[in-house]
């Protein structure tokens, strides 16, 4: 089953002498389940990829599919809450609130969607996260392994069928890198999903099922 598709999907920014295409006529698609690494170099277009497929960033033209629907012809509020009850985001920097504990991180998006938290459900999460013992800890009590954790946690907690990474490891020496792409394929298979991650890194990428490599806004291999 084909969970997230584009079709001749574009993006320009600027106009005339400073028009740049960020993205051209690129057609991908993934199963779900499957876990695709999206791979590049700077500037080559594959984080502005990311944030289309997330709903984050309206394209120019062209169209993404997620679960047969056409995420940008919905109103602004209804991609809203799409975003928040489809998708879970992981960043390279974490962002997590500095004044929140880790379940208070974690638990944030149910919360901002006025959803009642599974609490069977989020204690499964930190059970495989290995962040028994760390809840009421702050970010800044926290190692770059067990922050990067708890956002994948938070990306989580509501369920999402796909979970979107961008270089989610770019923080991390080598060796917590390798333990948090392990833990993240885990959590995915274990919750049966569908993930993209955004990655420079070779060695990361191959953690994933399957690779697209971008380059000049194109899909090149």
């Amino acid at each position: 089953m084909i969970v997230i598709e584009t079709k001749n999907l574009g993006k320009t920014y600027g106009k005339k002498d400073n028009l740049v295409k960020a993205l051209s006529n690129v057609n991908i698609k993934v199963e779900k389940g499957e876990f695709v690494a999206i791979i590049g170099t700077s500037g080559s277009g594959k984080s502005t990829l990311l944030h289309q497929l997330g709903g984050v960033d309206r394209p120019t033209e062209g169209k993404v599919l997620i679960e047969s629907a056409d995420i940008y012809s919905l109103k602004e509020n209804e991609l809203a809450i799409f975003r928040r009850r489809k998708i879970g985001f992981v960043f390279q920097s974490f962002n997590l609130i500095p004044v929140l504990t880790v379940e208070e991180n974690i638990k944030m998006p149910a919360l901002l969607d006025h959803r009642k938290v599974d609490e069977e459900y989020y204690k499964d999460l930190i059970r495989t996260l290995g962040l028994e013992n760390r809840e009421n800890h702050l970010p800044s009590q926290l190692s770059g392994g067990q922050q990067q954790r708890v956002a994948i946690a938070r990306a989580l907690i509501n369920k999402p069928s796909i979970v979107l990474a961008d270089e989610p490891t770019g923080n991390l020496d080598s060796e917590t890198s390798k333990e948090i792409m392990e833990m993240l394929k885990f959590s995915i298979r274990k919750y049966n999903q569908t993930a993209i991650v955004i990655t420079h890194d070779l060695g990361i990428a191959e953690n994933a099922d399957r690779i697209i490599k971008i380059a000049d806004g194109k899909v090149v291999e």
